[in-house]
């Protein structure tokens, strides 16, 4: 998305706002796909972004779901709950059984209690699911592969249930594919060929999240960004071999589609610093993974109609927060910058949408844009805080 079309946005919907270019979206996805072939499946992580279900939903076969209110989300854009896989660290009675009754059938299970309430669940349904065990890498996420084996061991006593497979993801932004990836790949492998040794039991299916490396930083190399999976794909597709595999992610495929533009709403000099002020700030813009104000996000210029005189300074640029960390970026230099002047902040497409303290000091939350080829639309408008802060009394 260029300049011209973002500087168009920006006069039509105000900011500060998100765009998310769908069009730039299904290339990568189209390319994802290429790259890994179609031995090996996509499911959406959707707390990444909610905003770019639809788009995703033609591009993906899955969407990994992770609390109820994500779950509300699908009803209301009406997904096929047979597209949903119901996962999440915390899942209560109510909500397994709200998400059983909205159609949902598969869903992950993280702890012999996740289990147990499943099978009742299910029992009362007078069907079997599909449940996924999900095995912890060291967290408090997914369940030791002692449950694990003694849960495959016993399945038999959970007749509502049909146990199908895998579930595995242990970290995000992870870069070493020989000390991480290929390593968990390996493990995996391994674990199928014991658990059908020791309980004759055959995994059908592997959900796994990857946790490929996105680079963010404008120091980063930005040629390829699939680069990762590049490297990976030979090793997902032996893993597809021996099961379905489906790669989960949600960072690695929405960042690069999506931007954030925010106008300079004042310029000062502060004991020989510059600063400018910008009418967003942190409580919107949280490149997970990196510290803000400490590494520099790929930033475009886009001068207004009052641009400055061309000399060229060093800007720390900082949010409208009152609070000392609202700190963008510590030191850019810009040429000419001004107030009226629009600053895009790119390959924001994952997590900054919702990730951000947006309910801090009670400022409004930004507008949300979607574009294609046919133009730009608004799908969310401004929300006032100030209205979620306040007391009904």
């Amino acid at each position: 998305m260029d300049n011209r079309t973002l500087a168009a946005i920006a006069r039509q919907y105000g900011t500060p706002c998100f765009v998310f270019d769908e069009a730039a979206l299904a290339s990568r996805m189209r390319e994802v796909k290429r790259i890994v072939g179609d031995a090996v499946h996509l499911c959406y992580s959707i707390k990444a972004n909610p905003f770019l279900i639809p788009a995703m939903l033609d591009l993906v076969e899955l969407l990994e779901v992770c609390s109820p209110g994500e779950l509300e989300i699908c009803e209301h854009l009406r997904v096929d709950p047979a597209r949903v896989l119901f996962s999440g660290v915390t899942k209560t009675r109510e909500d397994i059984e709200h998400a059983m009754d909205a159609g949902v059938t598969t869903f992950t299970a993280e702890s012999a209690l996740h289990i147990r309430l499943l099978n009742e669940a299910a029992t009362r349904r007078g069907r079997v699911y599909p449940v996924l065990l999900r095995l912890t890498a060291g967290s408090q996420f997914g369940m030791d592969e002692r449950d694990l084996r003694d849960a495959i061991a016993h399945r038999d006593a959970f007749a509502a249930l049909r146990f199908v497979g895998i579930h595995y993801f242990s970290g995000t932004q992870r870069a070493k594919l020989d000390k991480d990836q290929r390593k968990e790949l390996t493990m995996l492998a391994a674990l199928l060929d014991s658990l059908a040794n020791d309980y004759g039991f055959a995994c059908e299916r592997i959900e796994y999240g990857p946790g490929l490396y996105f680079p963010y930083f404008a120091h980063e190399d930005h040629s390829d960004t699939l680069a990762p999976l590049r490297a990976l794909a030979p090793d997902l597709q032996a893993l597809s071999a021996r099961c379905r595999l489906t790669i989960e992610m949600g960072r690695f495929f929405a960042s690069a589609c999506g931007h954030y533009l925010t106008t300079v709403v004042d310029a000062k000099v502060n004991a020989g610093r510059s600063y400018a002020i910008v009418d967003g700030g942190i409580h919107h813009v949280n490149y997970l993974g990196g510290a803000m104000g400490m590494r520099t996000p790929v930033i475009t210029h886009i001068p207004g109609p009052a641009h400055g005189d061309g000399a060229q300074a060093d800007w720390t640029l900082c949010g409208s927060l009152c609070t000392t960390a609202d700190v963008l970026v510590r030191s850019m230099p810009l040429d000419g910058l001004a107030i009226g002047d629009v600053l895009a902040f790119h390959n924001i497409g994952a997590y900054s949408v919702t990730e951000g303290p947006a309910l801090f000091l009670s400022r409004n939350m930004p507008r949300i844009v979607l574009a294609d080829a046919r133009g730009a639309r608004l799908v969310r408008d401004t929300i006032r805080s100030s209205d979620i802060n306040r007391s009904n009394l």
